[in-house]
């Protein structure tokens, strides 16, 4: 298997997960054009892509779905309850009616398969209709793409569990975001239990609650704002402790600016 971080950020996330033969775009952030462009950087062809999988309905997830759904022509997975708010949001922005030709309804908590990776999607808690995260199995391998959590609930836990490489969202510092240009009420949501993970919510996990098996630990969805890469990491490394080696839970940060270097396992 291949994971590629086209980018991560509050201004688009889009990722991909392949196999041999199959490819998925989870999330579709980006527009169209930069979205083609970033799969070239990093090596992959368009209209090799098998489907797309929609965690959620927030602009910097669905961005550039209207024009993809139309350029790809391949089916589109989300739960019924994101479709329709979709739908709302990329009428609104269009300026006309919005129908997904090729969507797929799924439900939280049932795998179901496309191509040869076996898709899981769990229930996160975040200000979304029907929000949810991924795990991947193909040829042996776990992968996991969760961001846009409040926080880290038992199921989420579990789900992630046995995991090869684990993209986790690390969004703001606590002090940062305290102190920085937010409005109150925007902090107050990022901080809630359906806002976002801090780095010391995720470091809080690494140390009580993470198996230690990953051999990546991708850090996702920073804050431009309200953290930095290097507080990130060092909140991370810190509390991953001895369990961080050469072969295992090596931390890699995913940008908003440019595609992270494709993991190959």
């Amino acid at each position: 298997m291949s994971f590629t971080v086209l980018a991560s950020g509050s201004k688009g996330n889009s990722t991909l997960v392949a196999s041999s033969r199959t490819r998925i775009l989870v999330d579709v952030g980006l527009s169209g054009r930069e979205t083609f462009k970033r799969l070239g950087e990093s090596g992959e062809e368009p209209r090799s892509i098998s489907a797309i999988l929609i965690s959620h309905e927030h602009c910097d997830h669905i961005y550039g779905l209207a024009t993809l759904a139309k350029k790809l022509e391949v089916p589109i997975y989300m739960t019924e309850a994101t479709y329709h708010a979709c739908a709302r949001l990329l009428s609104k922005q269009l300026g006309q009616k919005w129908m997904c030709p090729k969507v797929v309804s799924f439900t939280s908590g049932s795998s179901f398969e496309i191509g040869d990776i076996s898709v899981t999607p769990f229930t996160i808690p975040h200000d979304a209709a029907d929000p949810v995260a991924f795990t991947f199995r193909s040829e042996g391998v776990k992968v996991a793409v969760v961001t846009d959590l409040g926080y880290m609930p038992a199921n989420v836990r579990q789900h992630i569990r046995g995991c090869d490489v684990l993209m986790l969202e690390s969004n703001h510092d606590l002090e940062m975001l305290r102190v920085g240009p937010y409005p109150w009420s925007v902090k107050q949501r990022v901080l809630s239990r359906v806002g976002h993970l801090s780095n010391e919510a995720l470091a809080e996990f690494f140390a009580r609650d993470y198996d230690g098996g990953a051999a990546f630990v991708v850090l996702a969805h920073l804050s431009e704002q309200n953290n930095h890469p290097e507080v990130a990491r060092v909140a991370a490394e810190r509390a991953l402790g001895s369990r961080r080696t050469l072969l295992q839970n090596r931390v890699l940060l995913a940008s908003q600016s440019a595609p992270l270097e494709p993991i190959r396992l």
